[in-house]
């Protein structure tokens, strides 16, 4: 079963191995999950990375393991060896989530297109 994770500008995608969730399991999961990505943020930047558009995809499977699909602003970026693991210990809050790995992934490359409008507002990018 493959369930879309909104982002903003552009798509993360949800999927799951859905033979022991439920429907209202994986929907509390998605947006319990989507909840904590929210309170990470890259220290340069005042908007979290789900609405900069850094996460690509979230992937649970039927144990509620978790796989994330993730990128930087800039390859260089200076937290890039912390910042997966800030990622890793937010999803790993959520309730019923067993366990959890972040892959940082850098094609397609991010752009500001990915950001939503929130994002955007917030840094002045109208």
């Amino acid at each position: 079963m493959s369930t879309a994770l909104p982002t903003t500008a552009a798509t993360a995608e949800l999927q799951t191995d859905a033979t022991t969730l439920s429907q209202a399991e994986l929907d509390r999961l998605t947006d319990d999950i989507v909840t904590e990505l929210k309170t990470v943020y890259d220290p340069e930047i005042p908007v979290d990375i789900y609405e900069l558009g850094l996460i690509y995809k979230v992937d649970i499977n039927d144990d509620r393991h978790v796989d994330v699909e993730m990128t930087l602003t800039a390859p260089g970026c200076p937290v890039a060896g912390e910042m997966p693991g800030w990622v890793e210990a937010a999803v790993a809050r959520v309730r019923g989530v067993s366990s959890v790995k972040v892959n940082l992934v850098f094609e397609p490359p991010w752009t500001s297109a990915r950001m939503s409008d929130e994002a955007k507002l917030e840094l002045n990018m109208y």
